[in-house]
């Protein structure tokens, strides 16, 4: 979740007089010790996600400039064409084609 949204669930426990107390991490919001942990924790964590997202996207720029591009490999042109001409003489299963093709169902029935 955002810093944002906690601080904003913080203030609305806060106004309905409701403590967040988490045994766990230590932290009691009934304090003022509690409350700046609380938010200090939410704004590392959503730092930490922005690093994340950051190298991510760096990473495929990189990859992109190096010539790779994401996703799955294309099926061979050919083997889809195959696939197609079996289907439509009409004397296989999809199943027997994919097994005799070794496309997937999926790829045939989106070049269907």
């Amino acid at each position: 979740r955002s810093t944002k949204h906690l601080i904003e669930l913080a203030e609305t426990f806060e106004e309905k007089k409701v403590n967040f107390i988490s045994i766990q991490d230590s932290i009691d919001t009934s304090t003022a010790m509690g409350r700046f942990f609380f938010r200090t924790m939410a704004s590392i964590a959503e730092l930490e996600r922005d690093i994340i997202s950051e190298r991510t996207k760096s990473g495929l720029q990189s990859a992109k400039m190096r010539g790779r591009n994401g996703g799955r490999p294309s099926k061979d042109p050919k083997l889809v064409e195959r696939a197609l001409k079996l289907h439509s003489s009409v004397q296989y299963s999809i199943k027997e084609i994919t097994d005799m093709t070794g496309v997937s169902k999926s790829v045939l029935y989106r070049a269907l």
